[in-house]
């Protein structure tokens, strides 16, 4: 087994019209041993700024402590927020510096532009190589399934509701065929004014 595959997890984030979505089940486990079902996998790095840390739950920890005082080096001396591109640039360097031995984990981030409101979608590997599509990203250790249902159920310029359907519709489907995601998972829908966050029921077994 990976060791990426030892916790599980799915993550997927998706671009629509002027909005932006990125969603993650909340199992913390032990290979096929449920621990908990509240676990955080999404960040909030900004007002319109989030990171998903799928991979090794202790890496998703200690990355997103490296990462977020980076941020706050990065803001201060910056005077400004950071564009989503930017972050992705600063993730993608510390995984690189750590290339000989990794964290294990693989990001996704999902956010607006600060200026413009363009949606931003990027996932990367481990060692920070970036992918940046033009509709979506997947992540975790039920992708193959992520990526059939995201073709699926995508379309270009959707507005905030429909965007919370179709990610919601991906992810639930996704995690029924994977015993290492699910448990509960939950979905933000980052807009110009507003993030909205809700919390999805799932599959108990």
């Amino acid at each position: 087994m990976s060791i990426l595959a030892y916790n599980g997890g799915a993550i997927i984030a998706m671009k629509g019209k002027n909005c932006v979505a990125i969603a993650a089940d909340k199992r913390f486990g032990i290979q096929a041993q449920t621990l908990a079902t509240d676990f955080e996998k999404i960040f909030e790095m900004g007002p319109h700024l989030f990171l998903a840390l799928p991979g090794l739950a202790t890496d998703t920890q200690t990355v997103h402590q490296k990462l977020k005082f980076r941020l706050n080096l990065y803001e201060l001396k910056e005077n400004r927020r950071i564009h989503p591109k930017v972050f992705a640039s600063l993730v993608s360097n510390l995984l690189y510096e750590k290339r000989f031995g990794p964290f294990f984990v693989e990001p996704v981030i999902a956010g607006l532009d600060p200026k413009t409101y363009e949606p931003f979608v990027c996932n990367m590997d481990l060692i920070g190589c970036p992918n940046i599509p033009e509709d979506f990203v997947v992540a975790g250790t039920c992708a193959e399934q992520l990526y059939g249902m995201c073709e699926a159920v995508w379309q270009p310029d959707l507005g905030p509701a429909e965007l919370f359907e179709a990610i919601s519709q991906a992810l639930l489907n996704a995690m029924d065929r994977d015993a290492m995601s699910g448990w509960g998972a939950r979905v933000y829908i980052i807009e110009k004014d507003k993030v909205t966050i809700k919390d999805l029921k799932t599959r108990m077994d």
